[in-house]
């Protein structure tokens, strides 16, 4: 007897995340990550028209500084990666567990980054900067701007468990109403209250205990308990081991291109410090897409769909591009107004000549690169994200390293940025097609 043809309905397609759905998540994350960086541009603004010292001093701590930020994307991305394959399990309270033991480590960390900042703030401007007065000028404004460390941590582990559960909104309104005050903050306490410098680093420790504390209050409202879990800590701690390595290797890039700017010379610092905070605004932008893609792909592999999370990634891609090529025609189309909204210093406006090139051609780049990231960190593909960026990182830091000896200046420096950003994207891309980062489950073993 033979059988018929099969009544059985065929398996429905994946439905992947919409587009739609992954804008509700990254619009708000866009606001959260633009205000920083933004507040960052202003100040550097207000900074730059105090001349080059006090810019190429804020250009120093700034760079000693990153290891707060660097820091709070640790928990943030770690916390995301463990409590959003919670969410999809559908245990809400476990996955807001998750940034309670995230925030204490926040709090933690902040600490220890003011005590060894208020110890050793001038040796380590020493070590990065080769001017005494621009040196003294950088450790006189991260002995200020490091107060505000813990709350940068806890706003960092607060946005993790809230992207998790899906929520960016909140975060949205936390960071813009902190960063709102400390931008018009900034510029009085520069100039009409006399400050210089100081007044920029007050304006940034205030934003951030604004932020903070509203982070911690979210996270009372969620009436989960607050004490310590030391095994769940534990396994965030092992989580962000591999995220740890991964931000270690960015620093050394950071502080190696800044160090070298310096010895350029102090025109050429000012210069590379605008165009950082051009880089770091676009790439912060662009990882809104980065957040959607962490609260998406996590919940779909927590659930077990891991055919929706491929089918997700392959949009978040698309996403990625387009983002990038928008913000590619905004920076082109600003060029020729950029330099003087920044510096009046002619010197600097000659040097910044030399980043341009290189900044709006890696912009269609990054938008797939930080688009992807978030894909791996939500599937707590960790381990191949540590490996990738410490390979990438090992790439590109020759060029740096370098340019001190065959004089190419910031020439040499961006292109060492830019080997950076393609071997990171070749070794994403690969990684994506092998399927390997796809393990469904409440955890990845």
């Amino acid at each position: 007897m033979t059988s018929g043809p099969s009544t059985e309905p065929a398996a429905a397609p994946p439905r992947p995340a919409s587009y739609r759905r992954i804008a509700s998540l990254a619009i708000p994350a866009l606001v959260v990550l633009a205000a920083e960086p933004i507040y960052l541009l202003i100040d550097t603004a207000v900074v730059g028209h105090l001349g080059a010292v006090p810019l190429a001093g804020l250009a120093l701590g700034g760079v000693i500084m990153g290891l707060a930020p660097f820091v709070g994307a640790v928990l943030a991305y770690g916390t995301t990666a463990r409590a959003s394959r919670r969410f999809g399990a559908g245990d809400r309270t476990g996955a807001v567990a998750e940034g309670v033991q995230g925030t204490w480590l926040a709090l933690a960390a902040g600490l220890a980054m003011i005590a060894a900042v208020e110890v050793f703030a001038s040796p380590l401007a020493g070590l990065m900067g080769d001017d005494p007065a621009v040196e003294a000028a950088a450790a006189e404004w991260l002995r200020v701007a490091i107060l505000g460390a813990p709350f940068l941590l806890v706003a960092g582990a607060g946005q993790g468990w809230m992207r998790a559960v899906q929520d960016t909104k909140r975060p949205m309104w936390f960071v813009s109403v902190s960063f709102v005050i400390s931008a018009i903050l900034a510029p009085i306490l520069v100039y009409p209250a006399g400050l210089g410098l100081v007044g920029s680093a007050w304006a940034n420790a205030v934003a951030q205990a604004i932020s903070g504390t509203l982070f911690l209050l979210a996270l009372r409202r969620e009436r989960v308990p607050l004490r310590v879990d030391w095994p769940l800590m534990s396994k965030q701690l092992v989580a962000n081991g591999d995220l740890i390595v991964r931000g270690v290797a960015f620093q050394v890039s950071s502080f190696s291109a800044a160090a070298v700017a310096a010895r350029v010379g102090t025109a050429a610092l000012g210069a590379h410090q605008i165009g950082m905070q051009l880089w770091f605004f676009a790439a912060l932008a662009l990882d809104a897409v980065a957040i959607a893609a962490q609260a998406l792909i996590g919940a779909d592999l927590g659930a077990g769909r891991p055919e929706t999370a491929k089918a997700s990634a392959k949009r978040i891609t698309v996403v990625g591009v387009g983002y990038g090529l928008v913000f590619l025609v905004m920076v082109f189309a600003l060029l020729p107004v950029l330099p003087k909204l920044f510096t009046a210093d002619d010197s600097v406006q000659d040097q910044l000549g030399y980043i341009w090139p290189w900044l709006v051609l890696l912009l269609p780049v990054a938008g797939v690169v930080f688009a992807l990231d978030g894909v791996l960190i939500g599937a707590g593909d960790l381990k191949f994200m540590r490996n990738m960026t410490v390979v990438a990182i090992a790439s590109g830091l020759p060029f740096t390293w370098l340019t001190l000896v065959f004089g190419w200046g910031l020439t040499g420096i961006w292109g060492g940025i830019a080997v950076f950003m393609l071997v990171r994207l070749g070794l994403i891309l690969w990684r994506l097609r092998s399927g390997h980062w796809i393990v469904t489950g409440v955890e990845r073993t």
